[in-house]
């Protein structure tokens, strides 16, 4: 097939992944290409180029003095990603047909979803979040032009009183997270912002008598003043934004990933990652993540509940990881989640619906 793949304007899909909308878009796209698929990647400046990247034209912009008296004026970068959007919305609409079968969305952005019956191409769109309100209103303007998949069951009954969504889990590459053996730190790993709480997985390991390593950007410096940095020490090491191959020799060393949204995660890709290194998993029972951490792969704690969260600590360290790698392996590979997504791209060319 022929496929437009819409991603992320505002962060490159290029390792290190900013986050899973990033590594979910590589790993689809390089596996589509893997399978004699022709792929084009539309995705901001600086993505990797061996995905058949067509980077999206995202304009500098730089309101006039008498606009920025606009006290209710969007920030800059709205608009700067506003007119990314609608010019690649614009284009496919002239020369879409010639180029591509179908258009898979895997981007945040309203536009494609609210431009998709200009397009006269068959669309897919990945829910990667809970309903949002620029989503929800693009439903509103082209209804039922696209056809929709959630990245997990939490997320499409989240959605479900706007649009009925397939589930197709995320899965991640099983063949480079690979087993790891062990040892006797925890981890944690993510984007270092509130909802991720990563404070409370410090507190969590630190309760359960387990030291613990972190690693993931940093995007709320504020928040790392106050919450991690005062924790930091021999027994809490912060170590940056690794590589993926850095970050999987991590994971794969640790006793335990700990996983404290705060919260409900649409999916939960480091879980599902750690769980392919043979990495037990301690998490909170928020949004999808009793979908991901099974029986016998860790254990799960109310949310918000530190003491809980030790507990699971404690239990998570006694599992198999044999077990917990073969669990992964046969729920959460790529290859499963693509195989997913060609079903879903056949049944949408050929006009059918999902029974």
């Amino acid at each position: 097939m022929r496929i437009c793949l819409i991603a992320s304007s505002r962060f490159p899909v290029r390792e290190p992944f900013h986050g899973g909308l990033e590594a979910h878009t590589a790993m689809l796209a390089e596996n589509l290409i893997r399978r004699g698929h022709r792929v084009s990647v539309f995705a901001a400046p600086g993505s990797d180029p061996r995905l058949n990247v067509e980077e999206l034209a995202v304009p500098t912009f730089e309101p006039s003095e008498v606009a920025r008296r606009d006290v209710h004026a969007m920030p800059d970068v709205w608009m700067q990603e506003h007119h990314a959007y609608l010019s690649l919305m614009m284009e496919l609409a002239r020369t879409g047909k010639d180029r591509f079968d179908l258009i898979h969305n895997n981007s945040l952005h309203h536009l494609p979803i609210a431009m998709a019956g200009l397009v006269g191409l068959p669309m897919v769109s990945t829910l990667h979040t809970p309903p949002v309100p620029w989503l929800e209103s693009a439903l509103t303007i082209s209804p039922g032009r696209t056809t929709f998949v959630a990245v997990s069951s939490h997320t499409a009954a989240a959605w479900g009183h706007a649009v009925q969504a397939e589930v197709v889990l995320n899965g991640v590459d099983t063949d480079r997270w690979r087993a790891g053996p062990g040892g006797t730190r925890a981890v944690w790993t993510g984007r270092v912002v509130p909802e991720k709480a990563p404070h409370m997985a410090i507190r969590a390991a630190l309760e359960a008598g387990v030291s613990i390593d972190l690693a993931g950007p940093c995007q709320d410096e504020a928040y790392y003043i106050r919450e991690i940095a005062p924790l930091l020490g021999p027994r809490v090491r912060y170590l940056g934004h690794l590589a993926t191959d850095d970050l999987l020799e991590l994971v794969g060393r640790a006793a335990v990933a700990v996983v404290s949204p705060a919260w409900d995660e649409p999916y939960g890709l480091v879980a599902a990652e750690a769980l392919s290194c043979g990495t037990p998993v301690a998490a909170f029972r928020r949004g999808a993540l009793a979908e991901i951490v099974a029986d016998g792969t860790g254990s799960l704690a109310a949310p918000d509940d530190v003491s809980a969260l030790a507990a699971a600590i404690d239990a998570a360290r006694g599992a198999d990881r044999g077990f917990v790698r073969e669990h992964a392996v046969r729920h959460h590979s790529v290859d499963r989640m693509v195989t997913a997504y060609e079903a879903v791209y056949r049944r949408v060319t050929h006009g059918e619906v999902a029974a």
